[in-house]
This record gives structure tokens, sequence and C-alpha cells, in this order.
């Protein structure tokens, strides 16, 4: 049973940046935009927006941790696909399809192997920030946030760039009760060691 953690933020806050102190062999990044990463260490990455090729990726590598950036071009990039369909089906399949990828983390993977999903962010008319999707369509049929029980969201106020990891009222940011502070600071890797050493997931070795 792996692990899926949602990554929030919006352009330039820090998501891909995050993962800049894992080491090559520690990672693998499937980088569906296909931009290069802010930082001038070379982390392994494939470029790709096909579902079927990242969950084949995940399941074929023996790495623990992995990162998909961009992820919500997934939904982007396969509304684009259809965007001559009409109806309201094609919605449905865009749900389905992000949900089967979550869920093929949470069935398919072993439990010590944790995958980052790195998503721009939207700001609902309430002024509440969530996971961007692609409209009020998609919404109604997938919370996106709900398959994540560890939801991050990065901030920047010019000086430093950070991790909120509990919501304010105004965010979907959550995390397990007692595993990180309120703020921390947008390291992944640091992220990466606290999950482990919070359900214990290198005990074996």
């Amino acid at each position: 049973m792996g692990i899926p953690v949602l990554i929030l933020g919006e352009s330039g806050s820090g998501k891909s940046a995050s993962l800049r102190n894992f080491e090559p062999e520690e990672i693998s990044v499937f980088n569906v935009a296909g931009k290069p990463l802010p930082f001038r260490k070379k982390l392994p990455k494939v470029s790709t927006s096909s579902y079927q090729q990242i969950m084949g990726g995940l399941k074929a590598s023996k790495k623990k941790s992995f990162a998909i950036d961009d992820s919500q071009y997934l939904l982007c990039f396969e509304l684009f696909d259809h965007a001559r369909e009409t109806g309201y089906q094609k919605f449905t399949d865009m749900a389905v399809n992000f949900y089967s990828l979550v869920k093929f983390v949470i069935a398919q993977l072993p439990e010590d192997v944790i995958v980052y999903f790195l998503h721009h962010t939207d700001t609902t008319d309430s002024g509440k920030i969530k996971a961007k999707t692609i409209g009020k369509m998609l919404d109604e049929k997938l919370t996106l946030e709900g398959l994540f029980a560890i939801v991050l969201l990065c901030r920047t106020d010019g000086q430093r760039h950070y991790f909120e990891t509990q919501s304010d009222g105004n965010t979907t940011a959550k995390s397990p009760m007692g595993l990180f502070d309120r703020e921390m600071d947008n390291d992944l890797k640091l992220v990466d060691q606290k999950i482990r050493e919070y359900y214990q997931l290198d005990k074996g070795e």
C-alpha cells in the first residue's frame, strides 16, 4: 500500500524546487509538462503525460520515492485531446483516470513507496485555495484532495519558501496529527524522511 502525497502551490511557489535535496538514486520524476527542473542537480526524469506510462514506470522501478511534476497537466492535456467531444462523459472519464492513478499508488505499490503529486492551485469564488482541476464539471465528479491523507501547500513571502501543513480554514492543506510542524521548509527530502519515520516505513532495514 503506497502513499500518495499532494503538494499544492502556485507557479513559482517552490513545488519543483522542493525536490532539490534528493539524490539521483533516491527519486525518479515523471515530468508531465516536459520542463527542466529549477536547479542544477540532475535527477532521473521521464517526460510523459501518459497514465499508463507513469503507472508502468512506478511498478517497474525499485525506488522508494517518486514525483509527478505538474500533475494537473494530466487533466489539462486530456481535456485538450477531447476538446471537440460534446457531452459530460469526458469529464467523468478524466476524473476516473486521475482517481485510478492515485488508487494505483495506494493499492499496487509497496507500503514504503511514496509518490508526490506536484500540482497547481486554484482559488474558488469564496477565496478558498484548492487543487486546480479543469472546471466545475470535473469538481462535481472528483474532490481531488479527498484522495490524499497528506496535502501540503507551498507558500512564499518573497524571502523564503515553505510548506503549510494544516489548513487555516482557507486552504485544503492537511496532515496527520504530530507528523509535521504547522510550517516547514519546502524540502521534500525532509518531508520524505518525516513520513518514513512517522509510519515506520524503514523499520525492516
